[in-house]
């Protein structure tokens, strides 16, 4: 689905540079429906590797998940063997645009980080978003829940310590999120309401490893962050180069630490939680 990075060939590293978090949120918003876990029925729509998809097994649930990368499918199959054989999950090679599921057979669905991947235009409408909205409300029971897991502009620009290395690149990054309102607004013209957002300010899309600074000179460890992907060779040069020079002049820490100050108030991800309507 995404026309700026090649999942095809991430595949086999991203598994190392990204963990599921907002697990404790969506374990508390799942048990809201007054059932025990395992008798919910989940949709991981753009599951990748099946990162998520693992964590949220954990709680019992039975999971059917889609992407459209067989690539990454094929990483989140040999992962999760053991759980295919015993029917707790599928995956199927499919667009979250059009669903191979019938009207209303999910209790939630859950889509991670990837909305951005959709090239939409905020001056149309955002088509695209609203037809994948259009189809979660289809797949989704009646009072079924969507959780969205994503990033607000603000985010983008300000949550990631690395990003004020490549400005330019971030405000295109940017640019591909829908804002927090209009976001809403669309939900709702496709019986989606909106009923919660929560950003978990302390988690860390990359995890531990955020906090390693020389990763990212590290090729493999990039391949986990989309923005990367924007960048030509020359760019990538000059942003290695800027880190090795302050690396060398003995300044990198102190850069990192005025960098990363504003990651604690915005945090790195928002979770979008949405009703359907009964």
């Amino acid at each position: 689905m995404s026309t700026y990075v090649n999942y095809q060939a991430v595949a086999s590293r991203y598994d190392g540079t990204r963990v599921p978090v907002g697990l404790d949120l969506i374990r508390g918003v799942l048990g809201r429906f007054g059932l025990p876990l395992k008798r919910l029925t989940l949709l991981d729509a753009g599951c990748g590797t099946g990162n998520y998809t693992q964590a949220l097994l954990s709680l019992g649930c039975r999971i059917e998940a889609v992407d459209l990368n067989s690539g990454m499918l094929q990483v989140a199959e040999q992962k999760l063997a053991a759980q295919i054989a015993a029917g707790q999950v599928r995956f199927q090679e499919a667009s979250i645009e059009a669903l191979p599921f019938d009207d209303g057979c999910f209790d939630a669905v859950v889509i991670n980080q990837v909305l951005h991947h959709l090239e939409d235009e905020s001056a149309e409408g955002c088509p695209r978003h609203a037809k994948v909205f259009r189809e979660f409300a289809r797949v989704l029971r009646p009072g079924g829940l969507l959780l969205i897991n994503t990033c607000t502009r603000e985010q983008v620009r300000l949550g990631y310590w690395y990003y004020d290395l490549i400005p330019e690149i971030v405000d295109r990054l940017a640019r591909k999120y829908i804002e927090m309102e209009p976001l809403k607004q669309l939900l709702a013209t496709c019986d989606l309401e909106c009923i919660e957002r929560y950003a978990p300010l302390e988690a860390t899309l990359q995890g531990s490893a955020y906090f390693e600074p020389e990763r990212i000179l590290d090729p493999n460890w990039r391949d986990g962050d989309s923005t990367f992907s924007l960048m030509d060779a020359t760019r990538t040069e000059q942003m290695e180069r800027r880190v090795r020079e302050l690396i060398d002049a003995g300044t990198f820490d102190e850069y990192f630490d005025e960098q990363d100050r504003q990651r604690t108030r915005v945090g790195q991800s928002v979770f979008i939680i949405a009703r359907r309507s009964e």
